[in-house]
């Protein structure tokens, strides 16, 4: 067992964890973050997409000691104080979603896109979730509600 400690959506957790425990099974195992998806196991799907310091990673092909003294934020942790993430409100009103089970991989991965690149196009969009399946939509939704957000978040940062 080794012993890490980290912080996970702005709480601090320390945890006893087999050195060979993926990331993913201890967001949803010990920390009861079920947004986290595995879809596949094999970094094929992203679904199991969260934020490591601020870079989107899959957490099934992460351990959890990688995570060691690190910041990791999961779906459950983008809306603050009751309020949506730009990213989450603008899936909404696109529809960039059906059934759901990409969905939180999504969110995560798109945080990250617009994180370094706050105005990306349709073709960085596309090529930057390559790696994030949905089996249910066409992406365009997907598409629009990335470019509604990054809108959203450069008109918030130009009034601030």
């Amino acid at each position: 067992m080794t012993r890490i400690s980290l912080s996970v959506n702005g709480v601090q957790h320390e945890a006893d964890v087999e050195p060979r425990t993926l990331l993913a099974y201890f967001l949803r195992e010990r920390l009861g973050l079920t947004g986290t998806h595995i879809g596949c196991d094999t970094s094929s799907c992203g679904a199991c997409t969260v934020l490591l310091n601020g870079q989107s990673v899959k957490s099934c092909t992460a351990l959890a000691v990688q995570a060691d003294g690190a910041r990791v934020t999961t779906v459950e942790g983008l809306a603050e104080d009751g309020d949506w993430h730009p990213i989450q409100q603008a899936f909404h009103e696109h529809h960039g979603l059906q059934c759901g089970f990409c969905t939180p991989g999504m969110l995560m991965a798109s945080v990250g896109i617009l994180s370094e690149n706050p105005d990306p196009t349709d073709q960085e969009i596309r090529h930057a979730l390559e790696g994030n399946l949905c089996r249910c939509t066409g992406y365009q939704n997907i598409v629009n509600a990335v470019l509604a957000a990054a809108e959203d978040m450069r008109s918030s940062a130009a009034a601030s």
